[in-house]
């Protein structure tokens, strides 16, 4: 007699989310095969079976049980989570299974976690979408991050599966940062822990505080696309017909009420023809106050509202593009308003917008310019201070060498540091910007209120002694941010206390054209704008 092979989706996890076909396909089996807790949701229909369930790392040896058992004649239902065809059991069975096989095969599909997810955040998937799975037991992590990056560029709509476990927690960040480059912060998402089961958590957030957050193998991450919008607790995607050249910037409305907060953006159209300088820093104010005025239009871009603030009492007469823009809403605002020069004074640590906007330099034909401020480091580190050539190294040493260790690198790192091995063994301390997203990735990642400093740099010798006094610090860890950061004030406090200081390097760049300071940065400028001189620097970068 030939044996029947049922592939059977068991959906997210209960009982009323079964199709009436898996139903009468489990009812018809003789022998069942799978992982034990599949039992639970299809219990009411397995009296009298044969019940077979290899551990949840024996996926294989699950396939070739059943398969076993249908070529010696018996009706078998292989039982998988979700739909048993998506990242699931039915391509292990077909892969074991041979062409002169005689049993009959029924793939009886079911409610995939994706679209479990989507009904519980509303309707996210309306339009075109991909899947991602962040496990790389199958695939290589490279190609992960290859098709991630092209579903940010092509701003599809996402689902993101296998999102985190023990053994994998930073890649779900890097996946996160990749779509950040190309998708707009406010881009909104859900974020769904066990669906349709007990202990099930939803939540809706931006895209950028995705990265604050922490997750587990039970969470999946839904992301939507620039036209997903909030309505009263849900998210939903319109089906299409959209203005498609709509600017990204205009949508950041729909955004509102996502995480309590809202990131606004310029509310005005950027000043035209003008000299566009990246900053967010002090001296990279002071820059742009300079270019000012030497008479040319200037647009001064930041990354936050408060930055945009301390930009228009710096830069007096400048326009300023203020909020967090993703890269498709800066290419359109550099087109619209036929920025002649972009000026990047941004920080030496954003290595993330530098590289968009050498980027965009290319792509538009508009030339580049890096400032970058003077490094403070002498070529022999002084006593006391341990130079690093990361943030996961200086984490590593930060945990050998203190006890109660003060992060003075920003928000952007925390987790590095308080995801590390043993960190859990230190107190942390840490200083961010006094902007709420910030603090509240510091507190979600578990720093304690009382270890919080949140103040707006950089800091004088005297404070920072009082303040790691007071705290009874025994190890500080700073970046080379140069003396316009700070770190002149920091070396010289810790080594007046006694206190190990840990620095970590600048990353490298290989910037197209850099200075170092304001003179040569301003006589560039003033080379350009003279003769067409600006259009043929433009097309030498594009070459």
């Amino acid at each position: 007699m030939s044996g029947v092979l049922n592939l059977v989706s068991a959906g997210p996890g209960f009982a009323d989310m079964i199709v009436p076909r898996a139903e009468a396909a489990l009812r018809d089996s003789d022998v069942i095969v799978a992982y034990e807790l599949y039992l639970r949701w299809v219990s009411p229909w397995l009296d009298g079976k044969e019940i077979h369930t290899p551990p949840l790392t024996q996926e294989r040896e699950r396939a070739l049980l059943a398969i076993d058992k249908a070529r010696s004649g018996a009706k078998v239902a292989l039982i998988s989570s979700g739909d048993i065809g998506i990242y699931a059991m039915a391509a292990l069975a077909f892969e074991e299974m041979r062409e002169d096989d005689t049993y009959s095969v029924n793939v009886i599909p079911g409610i995939t976690s994706a679209n479990a997810c989507a009904s519980l955040l509303g309707s996210p998937l309306s339009h075109d979408f991909a899947t991602l799975s962040l496990s790389d037991l199958l695939c290589p992590w490279e190609w992960i991050e290859h098709r991630a990056r092209h579903i940010a560029q092509a701003d599809l709509a996402c689902v993101l599966y296998n999102v985190q476990s023990a053994g994998r927690q930073e890649g779900v960040y890097r996946i996160l940062n990749l779509m950040l480059q190309s998708k707009a912060p406010h881009t909104l998402c859900g974020v769904v822990k066990n669906a349709y089961r007990p202990g099930q958590e939803i939540a809706i957030h931006r895209l950028d505080a995705l990265p604050a957050l922490q997750f587990d193998m039970l969470t999946t991450i839904v992301i939507g696309n620039r036209f997903t919008q909030r309505k009263r607790d849900w998210i939903f995607t319109p089906r299409g017909y959209n203005d498609w050249t709509t600017d990204v910037a205009e949508l950041a409305n729909a955004a509102d009420g996502a995480d309590g907060t809202v990131m606004p953006l310029a509310a005005e159209q950027p000043a035209s023809d003008a000299v566009w300088v990246f900053s967010g820093t002090g001296d990279g104010n002071l820059l742009a106050a300079a270019v000012a005025a030497q008479g040319a239009p200037v647009v001064v871009s930041t990354a936050t509202e408060y930055g945009g603030s301390l930009a228009l009492q710096d830069c007096p007469g400048v326009s300023v593009w203020a909020g967090r823009q993703g890269v498709e809403a800066r290419r359109q605002a550099l087109q619209r308003s036929r920025a002649r020069v972009l000026l990047d004074a941004t920080h030496p640590f954003a290595t993330v917008i530098s590289a968009q906007l050498m980027a965009l330099s290319v792509e538009l034909g508009i030339p580049y310019l890096r400032y970058e401020r003077p490094s403070a480091l002498t070529p022999v580190a002084p006593k006391g201070v341990e130079l690093c050539d990361s943030m996961a190294q200086a984490a590593a040493s930060a945990v050998m060498r203190g006890k109660r260790i003060f992060l003075a690198t920003g928000s952007k790192d925390l987790a590095t540091f308080l995801q590390a091995p043993g960190a859990a063994q230190c107190d942390w301390f840490a200083r961010v910007s006094a902007e709420p997203e910030f603090m509240q990735r510091a507190l979600d990642l578990g720093i304690a209120r009382s270890h919080l400093c949140a103040m707006q740099g950089p800091f004088s010798q005297e404070f920072n002694q009082a303040l790691w006094r007071d705290w009874q610090i025994d190890c500080v860890v700073t970046k080379d941010a140069g003396d316009a950061g700070g770190y002149s004030a920091k070396l010289a406090a810790a080594q007046a206390l006694g206190i190990h200081l840990i620095v970590v390097k600048r990353p490298a760049l290989a910037y197209p054209l850099a200075v170092d300071n304001f003179d040569a940065a301003l006589q560039q400028l003033a080379l350009w704008t003279a003769d067409g001189g600006m259009a043929r620097q433009a097309e030498v970068q594009a070459q």
